[in-house]
């Protein structure tokens, strides 16, 4: 079925409501390699645990959630074939620290849709607020489309990507992934059988099964508090990506980062590259920028 944008832009909000345990936090962290080379009692421990910022992307979809839902993608005005779909990007605005068990009303909408020719870029919002009305998080997911271009609407402008400036990096980052990596990291809920069976992967045209994108996407946001941060998970207010490459369980991420300098409001904006140190450096998170609280 050909994509309505106008149908899409102009439907109301998908409104649910999520909950979530210290349990789906601890399991949220383990599975981005918490504990694993010394102690973090404040992210593997229940008394003390603090949270972060970017298990907002998971928050709900957890062990606690029950069962998972069959994946799809269906929205007013859009529905197309999962198989089409490439997560292209993600970002996210923390505007308080999490808290490591709570409940939240998520409203989901389009944001944006975009007709790029052979495919359609789809730009969908997620904001989160507290059971008092306070505002916990707002979440950007880019969706590439493959195939579903030409309804003739919306080309659009792309907005200005972050790139890094042309000098050597200020820090750089490694993370090594372990081999059942992206075994622990489906236990927050994506299911997608990429990520673990290897006849799945090799039809989609992989040798083995890959990890998440959002589990790359962790992954750094766990390496920029410990690296950066000295482990305050409060300080880290934003991280945005785009997804450029896959990443096998058991290689390596190396993250170079580009400080900018305080901004008027007090925050400092980084800017990241992410790459596979097994791979040549072939990129894995691109045009990324980090937003982090003096």
């Amino acid at each position: 079925m050909p994509i309505d944008r106008d149908k899409a832009l102009n439907a109301e909000p998908a409104v649910r409501e999520i909950a979530w345990t210290t349990r789906d936090v601890l399991l949220y962290h383990l599975s981005l390699g918490a504990g694993a080379t010394g102690p973090e009692p404040h992210l593997t421990y229940e008394r003390g645990l603090t949270v972060l910022p970017a298990f907002a992307v998971v928050a709900g979809s957890g062990i606690s959630a029950g069962e998972a839902a069959p994946p799809g993608f269906h929205l007013p005005g859009i529905d197309i074939d999962l198989r089409a779909v490439l997560h292209a990007g993600q970002g996210l605005q923390v505007h308080r620290p999490l808290p490591a068990s709570g409940t939240a009303t998520l409203r989901s909408r389009v944001a944006e849709v975009q007709d790029k020719g052979k495919a359609a870029l789809i730009v969908l919002e997620t904001t989160a607020t507290a059971p008092g009305g306070e505002p916990l998080w707002t979440g950007t997911t880019r969706i590439w489309a493959r195939g579903e271009g030409g309804f003739g609407q919306g080309a659009g402008q792309e907005e200005p990507l972050a790139t890094p400036p042309d000098r050597p990096a200020d820090t750089v980052l490694t993370t090594a992934t372990t081999p059942q990596q992206a075994l622990w990291y489906r236990l927050n809920g994506d299911l997608n059988p990429l990520h673990a069976d290897p006849e799945f992967a090799r039809a989609a045209g992989f040798e083995r099964p890959i990890l998440h994108g959002l589990a790359s996407y962790g992954l750094v946001c766990k390496a920029v508090v410990d690296g950066l941060l000295d482990g305050d998970v409060t300080r880290l207010a934003g991280l945005t990506v785009r997804f450029a490459g896959p990443v096998v369980p058991g290689e390596t991420l190396v993250t170079s980062v580009w400080r900018e300098g305080p901004g008027r409001d007090g925050t400092e904006r980084l800017l990241l590259h992410t790459g596979c140190a097994d791979r040549d450096g072939a990129p894995v998170l691109t045009h990324a920028t980090a937003t982090v609280r003096a």
